[in-house]
């Protein structure tokens, strides 16, 4: 019997972040002391302000449907959070609220590519970008970076990836995987390229925004000339500690806001109404109610960081935001570690897996495959112990060439 799924799923990639942390979850169940590094979730609670709005949001009976593009109260708390944080003029009309920022990319995938438009990833990007370009009919273009250049593109890169059939140029700051943060100077020298290419649009995914040591942050649309031409992406799951409440949002020009809202109305139509009424609250909030989860992320980098620069063939830079490590391996590719062959950062991925048993993702995953992900996204000592197991299992052991 021929397969009746459809092309389009069966060239679909499961996400490597999610099947990891699934295998993490069954090792655990059959008893394994599994130290799951592998999913980006914040271990903290989300904030007691924003849960109390939720329930007064309950008490007050917004359990109908919510409008597709998003409560106006919330999409006028979004516009003054653009321009507290991010010196952005965006009006209510270019404000798209949906189901996560996922749905937000998908969304803007979906009303901007036609099949054969390409899309520049400067790798690493997160694990969904190529996924979501490939099922909207578009041409991932990857352009790769490296530790030694802290994961960021040069204008050259740039310029050199852009063709008649580039429509766009998606990556995030701070980036998952790499926790790399571009600063002004780097992103004005990206825009000069930009500025050659009018028709080329760009994807400025800002989730991590104020998990963020580096003291500033800019947003590639407050540039001058890229306002027009940016979509704003963020949400409240990572910063806030709200990954399961599913609110993401976009600034984005009319036109675009506009098609997101018809694309959006046949597919989930609006989010969830509880979960935006907490959301107007939580981007209402001065950023410093977040310091002391900044403060801990950014105690754990370091500590990751430090532990790292001690195993032997790992090479690692530091972090600006985020709260992944991303280290490069490759030197243990082509050895055997304790009866096993590692060929690549898959390899060294499951290998950590079995012998350490701790959980990461393979670099592949993200578009560079010398380098696998950490997550630091947990307690201190549960991270002491996993670099623990991963500096034994690498280094506390016959290695043959």
């Amino acid at each position: 019997m021929s397969n009746p799924l459809s092309d389009r799923i069966n060239n679909l990639a499961t996400s490597q972040t999610l099947a990891m942390a699934a295998l993490a979850r069954e090792l655990k169940a059959q008893g394994k002391d599994i130290i799951s590094l592998s999913l980006g979730e914040p271990d903290f609670n989300t904030p007691d302000f924003i849960k109390e709005a939720a329930k007064k949001a309950i008490d007050e009976n917004y359990s109908t449907y919510s409008p597709v593009e998003g409560y106006a109260e919330l999409k006028e708390a979004i516009c003054r959070k653009f321009k507290r944080d991010n010196n952005l003029d965006y009006k209510p009309s270019q404000i798209v609220v949906s189901t996560g920022a996922k749905q937000s990319l998908y969304n803007i995938a979906q009303v901007m590519l036609n099949d054969g438009d390409e899309v520049i990833l400067p790798a690493p990007y997160w694990v969904s970008y190529f996924e979501i370009v490939k099922l909207s009919g578009g041409v991932p273009v990857e352009v790769p970076t490296s530790v030694d250049t802290d994961f960021k593109i040069t204008p050259e890169q740039l310029e050199a990836a852009i063709t008649p059939k580039t429509k766009m140029m998606w990556f995030s700051s701070p980036c998952n995987p790499s926790g790399s943060v571009y600063n002004r100077e780097e992103l004005t020298a990206l825009a000069k390229v930009l500025e050659k290419h009018p028709n080329v649009y760009v994807v400025s995914d800002e989730i991590y925004e104020h998990i963020n040591f580096s003291g500033t942050f800019c947003s590639i649309a407050s540039i001058p000339g890229m306002l027009e031409r940016t979509i704003t992406v963020n949400g409240v799951a990572k910063a806030f500690a709200m990954t399961g409440w599913r609110i993401g949002y976009i600034g984005a020009p009319e036109f675009i806001a506009k098609a997101c809202i018809k694309m959006q109305g046949q597919v989930t139509s609006g989010a969830n109404s509880i979960a935006q009424r907490a959301t107007i609250t939580a981007v209402d909030a001065d950023p410093s109610v977040l310091k002391h989860m900044v403060d801990a992320f950014q105690s754990r980098r370091d500590l990751v960081v430090g532990l790292l620069k001690e195993i032997p063939g790992v090479k690692i830079n530091v972090p600006e935001g985020a709260f992944y490590v991303f280290p490069d391996v490759s030197s243990f590719f082509g050895k055997t570690l304790r009866g096993t062959l590692i060929k690549d950062a898959n390899d060294f991925s499951m290998y950590l897996l079995g012998e350490a048993n701790v959980a990461t993702v393979t670099g592949d995953a993200f578009g560079n495959p010398n380098c696998i992900r950490f997550s630091y996204a947990t307690s201190e000592d549960l991270l002491k112990e996993a670099l623990r197991r991963i500096k034994e299992a690498v280094s506390l052991t016959e290695i043959l060439a």
